[in-house]
C-alpha cells in the first residue's frame, strides 16, 4: 500500500490553495463541498472560481505566495503551471508539516486526492496512488452506476437512528447482524424506492421488536427490455440482483436471466400464441403466494410491464390483496427494435405521430380502427403481429392506405440474431415469405422507413 487512505473533517478549517485557473477551480468544488474556508492566492483568478469563492465566504489574495499564508492552514493545494512555484509550496509545507498537494506531480505531494463517489455519509476514494487517474475515474464511474443516489438517504437514516439500535442491542455482534439484515431488507428498499417516512417507521418497529426478521413481501413488476442486457436501467438491475423468487416470460432474454441473483427460484410462466404455459390468472396467484410467505418476488418482462404487458392486470390483483409493489419501467419494443433496425419512429420531415397496436388478432379477426392509421405523417408500430401481417396488410389496403406506403420488420431486434427488411404494402408479404422472419418481430410502418438505408448501424439487413 503506498498512500494510507484518510478522510479530512475540513468543515470550518483553513485550506490555502495556490494559483486561480480552471485546475484550481475543480479543488476549490471539492474543498468546499467538504465544507472547507478557502483561501486563494494567485496573480489572476477566473471568473468561475471568484464567484465559487465570493458565494461560499473564501478569500481572494491577488499577488506573489509567500510562506507567510501557510500560518494557521490545515492543509495546502498548488494547482499552477509554475514548476519552481509549486516546488516551493512543496518545501514551505512540508517544513511547516502541513499536509500538502501538488496537483499532478506525485513526488510533490504528502497526500493525494482519489477519484470520489459521492453518497454522502458514504464516501468512497479510489487511488490508483498516482500511477494511473484515468483507470480511477473509469473505477468511480462504474461504482457510479451501481449505486444509487438514495444510499446517501439511506446513509443519513441509519445515522438519525444509530444510538437507538445502541441502546437496544448491548453487544456489538448483536449491532452487526441488525444492521445488516436492515440495510439488505425492506428498509433499504423503501429508501431506495422513495418512501423514507414509511422506511424510518418500519426501522422504528424493528428495533423496538429487537429483530429485522419480520419482513413483508413485496413484488416488483420489472420491464426487462428488449432482449440486450446493457438497456436493462439500474433499478431494475438492483432488484434483479435481490429478488428471492424471479417469475419470468418467453421475451426475456437468457442474457438478462443470467444478471438475476444466483440462488432465486426461477419460474418460467411465459406464454406463446395458443399456448400459454401458465395461465394469467395462475400467475397473479403465484405472485401473491410467494409474497404473503414474506419473499421478494420480481415479475420479469420483456419490453416495458405497461405496453401490451399485462402488468396493469396483474398490479390489480396485487392491490385487492393487500401486496405492496414497484413498477419500473423497461425500454419497449417499438423503442429500442426501430432504434437498432436504424428506424427513427418520428421524424420531422416524416412523421409527427406515432401508434402502437397490437396485431394480436383473437380467432385471426379484427376490430382494429384502421381508419386512425391510415392518417399521413403517422408512424404505425404493430407488436406480436407477424402471424397476422396479411391481416394488418389488407386492413389498411382496405381502408384507404397507399400501395407504396413504407413497411419494415425488425425481428429479434437488440440480440445479435436481429433482423430487418423494408418493402411496401404491396410487397412486404412476398418478402417475408422469402425472408422467413421469426418472432418476436415489429412491424413498422411509415415514410420514416425510408431512413433505414442510411441509418442502419446494427445488425444485418435482409433486404
Amino acid at each position: 500500500m503506498e498512500y494510507l487512505p484518510l478522510f479530512f473533517d475540513l468543515k470550518h478549517r483553513s485550506v490555502l490553495l495556490v494559483g486561480g485557473g480552471d485546475v484550481a477551480l475543480r479543488k476549490a468544488r471539492l474543498l468546499i463541498r467538504a465544507g472547507a474556508q478557502v483561501t486563494l492566492v494567485a496573480h489572476s483568478v477566473n471568473d468561475e472560481l471568484a464567484r465559487l469563492l465570493a458565494t461560499h465566504n473564501g478569500k481572494v489574495i491577488l499577488g506573489d505566495y509567500g510562506a507567510e499564508q501557510l500560518r494557521h492552514k490545515v492543509l495546502v493545494l498548488a494547482a499552477t503551471d509554475d514548476e519552481v512555484l509549486n516546488e516551493q509550496v512543496y518545501r514551505d509545507a512540508v517544513a511547516m508539516q502541513i499536509p500538502v498537494n501538488v496537483v499532478d506531480n506525485p513526488p510533490l505531494c504528502t497526500f493525494i486526492f482519489p477519484a470520489i463517489v459521492d453518497r454522502s455519509p458514504i464516501v468512497i476514494g479510489i487511488s490508483s496512488g498516482g500511477q494511473s487517474p484515468v483507470l480511477a475515474r473509469i473505477l468511480r464511474s462504474k461504482l457510479e452506476s451501481q449505486i444509487p443516489v438514495s444510499f446517501s438517504r439511506l446513509g443519513a437514516l441509519v445515522g438519525r437512528l444509530r444510538d437507538k439500535v445502541k441502546d437496544r442491542f448491548s453487544s456489538v455482534n448483536e449491532r452487526r447482524v441488525f444492521w445488516e439484515k436492515v440495510l439488505q431488507g425492506q428498509v433499504a428498499e423503501k429508501v431506495f424506492s422513495g418512501r423514507d417516512q414509511e422506511a424510518e417507521t418500519l426501522l422504528l418497529q424493528q428495533i423496538e421488536a429487537g429483530n429485522a426478521d419480520n419482513q413483508t413481501g413485496e413484488v416488483y413488476l420489472v420491464g426487462a427490455g428488449p432482449g440486450d442486457p446493457d438497456l436493462l436501467t439500474f433499478k431494475a438491475l438492483r432488484l434483479m440482483q435481490q429478488a428471492d423468487v424471479v417469475l419470468y416470460d418467453r421475451l426475456v432474454s437468457a442474457e438478462v436471466l443470467e444478471l438475476c441473483r444466483r440462488d432465486a427460484d426461477m419460474i418460467y410462466v411465459g406464454k406463446q400464441r395458443n399456448n400459454h404455459a401458465v395461465p394469467q390468472q395462475d400467475i397473479n396467484q403465484l405472485l401473491i403466494t410467494h409474497a404473503q410467505a414474506g419473499r421478494r418476488v420480481v415479475r420479469l418482462k420483456g419490453g416495458d410491464p405497461f405496453i401490451f404487458g399485462r402488468g396493469g392486470e396483474e398490479l390489480e390483483q396485487l392491490k385487492e390483496a393487500g401486496i405492496p409493489f414497484q413498477v419500473v419501467p423497461g425500454i419497449t419494443a417499438a423503442s429500442a427494435c426501430s432504434t437498432y433496425g436504424g428506424i427513427p419512429l418520428t421524424h420531422r420531415n416524416y412523421a409527427q405521430s406515432v401508434k402502437f397496436v397490437t396485431g394480436q388478432l383473437k380467432n385471426r379477426t379484427t376490430d382494429l380502427n384502421f381508419k386512425e392509421m391510415i392518417t399521413p405523417n403517422q408512424t404505425i408500430v404493430f407488436y406480436m403481429g407477424l402471424h397476422t401481417l396479411d391481416l394488418l396488410v389488407e386492413g389498411l389496403l382496405e381502408h384507404g392506405k397507399p400501395a407504396d406506403t413504407l413497411i419494415a420488420i425488425v425481428s429479434q431486434g437488440t440480440s445479435e440474431q436481429q433482423r430487418v427488411i423494408t418493402g411496401r404494402l404491396d410487397n412486404i408479404l412476398e418478402l417475408q415469405q422469402q425472408a422467413q422472419l421469426e418472432a418476436p418481430a415489429i412491424i413498422i410502418v411509415g415514410e420514416v422507413v425510408a431512413l433505414q438505408s442510411q441509418l442502419s448501424w446494427f445488425g444485418k439487413e435482409v433486404a
